[in-house]
């Protein structure tokens, strides 16, 4: 498989490879392989389900869909993971263009043509866009806002937008096959943040990770809290991990979560222990610990009356609570995640 020589999208248009994972996701898969299948592209398109053991009902939807459309193929992902899911589908790809999809994501029709002209273009091995969240309650409106400012998940330039050129990750992405396999694939061993992972190898071996506004794709976030959790503490717990794994690749943003649920506590604690100071004749001077966890409060409040206008009241009512769960899951699992290796590090050392 060679990789895609200029102007050839014009002329004979490369074949692409869309591979999907997919496990227990009911609710949006079919719209994300529909969306695979209207793609405006005239080369020649095929897409792969990497299918992880699923209990809700996807596996019949996925494979009544590839009945439908000789384009599908349905792959048993045994292990479940999305990087496992990734490369099962990577390795059974017909062609030398590989856009990956999220089961939670919708391309826009244009997404594999504009796609493979920048990737050709540009000769990067990596092409990708925006994550453009977009809520249909109230609650995932209020996630969706929280996706998009730097108050929620940060100042990443695939949630915020920017000017195209050169990024560190980019949102899904359109690759050159040659790329993934010079770097050998998606690392197994990471369930979360396996694309910034990659990217930072394409990088590293000299290769271009290109972000450009004109591929934003709508993606549905989480609908209830308890989603929201689950999903921001996993992904903490495996941004902490990185963070010990490449500490040279981390910003300081990525621990501002992290310190934050510590003031937080800690300013908490100490608020507690000058209440029962209060029952001494000693000052209650640790009172003033309430001051961080006031404060941070406050933050979280006036953000939310910044981004009204951005999301409509009911939206707004559930902001606070949505910030509040994205800082301190996702800062719970990063301290997790960082310090259990940091305890696995002492022991090897230990020996």
């Amino acid at each position: 498989m060679s990789e895609v020589p200029a102007g050839e999208e014009s002329v004979h248009p490369v074949g692409i490879s869309c591979v999907m994972p997919v496990l227990n996701d009911v609710s949006h898969v079919r719209a994300a392989v529909e969306s695979i299948l209207a793609q405006d592209y005239s080369g020649p398109l095929e897409a792969i389900i990497a299918l992880g053991p699923s209990i809700d009902g996807t596996e019949e939807l996925v494979h009544d869909l590839a009945q439908r459309d000789n384009r599908i193929s349905v792959l048993a992902n045994d292990k479940g993971s999305t990087p496992a899911g990734l490369n099962v589908g990577i390795r059974a790809a017909k062609y030398p263009v590989i856009i990956r999809v999220d089961a939670h994501s919708i391309l826009p029709t244009n997404y594999a043509r504009t796609a493979v002209e920048i990737l050709t273009r540009t000769g990067a091995d990596n092409v990708g866009g925006i994550m453009d969240a977009q809520g249909i309650a109230p609650f995932s409106r209020a996630v969706a806002l929280a996706y998009r400012t730097r108050v929620g998940l940060g100042g990443s330039t695939f949630h915020l937008g920017g000017k195209a050129g050169p990024a560190e990750t980019v949102y899904l992405g359109c690759f050159q096959r040659s790329s993934l396999e010079r770097v050998g694939l998606f690392d197994e061993s990471i369930k979360r943040g396996q694309d910034w992972e990659l990217n930072r190898r394409i990088r590293e071996s000299g290769g271009t990770v290109w972000f450009t506004p004109e591929l934003a794709v709508l993606y549905r976030p989480r609908n209830s809290l308890r989603q929201l959790a689950r999903q921001m503490f996993a992904t903490g717990l495996w941004r902490g991990e990185l963070a010990r794994r490449f500490p040279s690749a981390n910003g300081v943003r990525y621990f501002v979560p992290p310190l934050t649920v510590l003031g937080f506590t800690i300013g908490l604690l100490l608020g507690l222990a000058g209440l029962v100071e209060l029952l001494t004749p000693t000052p209650a001077w640790l009172l003033l610990g309430f001051a961080t966890p006031v404060v941070y409060l406050l933050f979280v409040l006036g953000a939310t009356v910044f981004h009204l206008r951005r999301c409509g009241p009911r939206a707004a009512l559930r902001l606070p609570l949505v910030l509040t769960c994205i800082h301190v899951c996702w800062g719970t699992g990063f301290l997790f995640g960082y310090l259990s290796l940091m305890q696995n590090i002492a022991r090897h050392n230990g020996r």
